[in-house]
């Protein structure tokens, strides 16, 4: 197994934690400051090698999806006309993005849980190590997070999870690993379990939405029994594989992981992004002072 060329984005959940608004704008089109959460996903996934994107779509977003990395020849004619240059060069990078890059779609019509997604796009992915990417989780940082997994992949050839530390208190929110050190950063996972509590948590390693995985995780998939929800959660089929010995290596992302599957933490996000921006920050500090929210 070589360069991981595709990648598995997974698009088909309900949003519920930000209903109402979830009805009519899927929450990966969400923005963060000026680009939607999918974008940075693919931002990131191209930078790192990437040339196959297969999202995992329901009935309501699949339009929206395929829509967005089209070109739009109708809307560029308009900005040309009406002189909106600083508009159109957005669109065109837009356009550069996607150079190079393939999309397919698969649906999943009821949502079954994140591990029941993966599963759907497995004919497509076929015997391949991929990538797998939340875009409610953006890492910022020097190295593209997904690329500094694929370097773990290169001399390992096994799955990699990305890892980072959360504070205790947030211990239960997660999918927690069990590891074992090896070198700085690189872990070998002993075990995971699913949002434990406090005194259950084998360690304050949580997993952001960031993984390498290797073809043999479609046959757990397609194995596993739903939980208690219905639902075919990855984190939990991850653990069987683990038990079952099959090595997984952790790595502890070099950068900061930024959540934005709540309102909250999508709004803590936004207000960093947007402070940092390299055209709206100094107007946004300046602002804030200005109107002394600071």
């Amino acid at each position: 197994m070589g360069e991981i060329t595709k990648a598995i984005i997974p698009v088909a959940g309900l949003a519920t934690r930000f209903l109402p608004l979830s009805k009519v704008l899927p929450k990966e089109f969400f923005p963060l400051v000026d680009k939607p959460l999918l974008q940075y996903a693919i931002e990131e996934l191209k930078a790192s090698g990437v040339s196959d994107v297969v999202f995992v779509v329901n009935t309501n977003n699949k339009k929206a999806v395929g829509e967005y990395f089209k070109r739009d020849v109708h809307i560029e004619k308009m900005l040309e006309e009406k002189k909106r240059i600083d508009v159109l060069e957005e669109v065109k990078n837009l356009e550069k993005l996607i150079e190079g890059l393939t999309f397919s779609y698969v649906l999943q019509t009821n949502p079954l849980g994140d591990g029941h997604a993966i599963l759907q796009a497995a004919k497509l992915i076929g015997d391949n190590p991929f990538f797998e990417v939340s875009p409610d989780d953006v890492v910022e940082s020097k190295v593209p997070c997904s690329a500094q997994l694929a370097k773990t992949f290169a001399t390992s050839q096994k799955s990699v999870l990305a890892l980072a530390k959360v504070p205790q208190e947030k211990i239960s929110a997660y999918g927690i690993a069990g590891v074992e050190k090896i070198a700085s950063r690189l872990f070998k996972i002993k075990k995971i379990v699913e949002k434990p509590s406090l005194g259950e948590a084998p360690s304050e390693y949580a997993l952001p939405g960031r993984k390498i995985l290797t073809p043999d995780v479609f046959s757990y998939l397609k194995k596993a029994k739903p939980n208690k929800k219905g639902e075919i959660v990855l984190a939990e089929v991850l653990a069987d594989m683990i038990h079952d010995g099959i090595i997984m290596y952790g790595w502890e992302i070099e950068g900061r992981w930024w959540e934005c599957g709540d309102k909250k933490q999508w709004l803590f996000s936004n207000v960093s992004f947007a402070l940092k921006h390299p055209v709206y920050g100094k107007e946004l500090q300046k602002f804030l002072k200005e109107e002394k929210f600071l």
